[in-house]
């Protein structure tokens, strides 16, 4: 299967500080992948260097064959059009009505007639189920449904490549879970390769089909999340947190923090 994202021994650090240490991996297209390890590993610094926000101090990130380090201006702007990010906190403009909020990558990158706009913001809108609430602002919505207008907002550019970093902290674990399977079923219909750094362990599990450990800056283990279940590696099973000497066959407890 072709990568759609290739890391080829990646290394960052800030202020002499190393937090990418010689990382490699590979997401084949189509592919949902789990990025996970404790704070500081790295992750989150690791997400925004596949999105070309960050650039390697050594080593290279390619992108559907293209190195990101040597793309610029207009040919890095192309390239990242066909990204979409949903951030933490969702990012959303309090000023701005849904409609805008999840209109402005479409106002900011494409020049298109207004009636064009609202008609893909409403596609986008359904396609999270939040039809008919384009024109409240986001202080009249709750958590769960910010994010829904963040993914909305994602997705209204019909990317190819959409990137998670944490999109259900501060929800509470139902809301949280009902975001996790809007992802996946967005992620199924449309087919877009997917990276989500995540906290909701075991049940990010469940959306993606690989999952990526950071530990001290490098991949400590890259594989299915069956094949992670059943890992015996002691820094494995001490980072997800083993239940219990009888259950040390790699079943994962629900309170990992990453």
């Amino acid at each position: 299967m072709d990568a759609m994202i290739r890391v080829v021994d990646v290394h960052k650090a800030f202020d002499e500080v190393p937090v990418l240490d010689g990382v490699s991996f590979s997401i084949p297209k189509g592919r949902f992948a789990a990025l996970i390890g404790r704070s500081g590993h790295g992750k989150s610094v690791l997400l925004r260097h596949l999105a070309g926000l960050v650039r390697p101090d050594r080593g290279q990130v390619f992108v559907d064959g293209e190195d990101l380090a040597h793309l610029g201006g207009r040919a890095l702007r192309r390239l990242r059009r066909r990204f979409g990010f949903v951030f933490q906190g969702g990012a959303l403009f309090d000023s701005m009505t849904v409609l805008d909020n999840v209109a402005f990558p479409l106002r900011e990158c494409l020049r298109l007639p207004e009636r064009s706009v609202r008609e893909r913001v409403a596609t986008a809108l359904a396609q999270v189920g939040l039809s008919g609430s384009e024109a409240k602002l986001p202080a009249q919505i709750s958590g769960g449904m910010g994010k829904r207008v963040a993914l909305a907002r994602a997705l209204v550019l019909e990317p190819e490549i959409l990137f998670f970093d944490e999109p259900t902290t501060g929800l509470d674990p139902i809301t949280a879970q009902s975001i996790l399977d809007l992802i996946a079923r967005c992620q199924r219909e449309l087919g877009f390769t997917g990276v989500m750094v995540s906290h909701q362990i075991p049940r990010v599990f469940d959306i993606t089909q690989q999952v990526l450990v950071l530990h001290r800056g490098q991949v400590r283990f890259d594989g299915t999340p069956e094949q992670l279940r059943v890992s015996t590696d002691e820094v494995i099973l001490g980072l997800l947190g083993a239940e219990d000497a009888a259950g040390s066959n790699g079943r994962i407890r629900n309170g990992l923090e990453t």
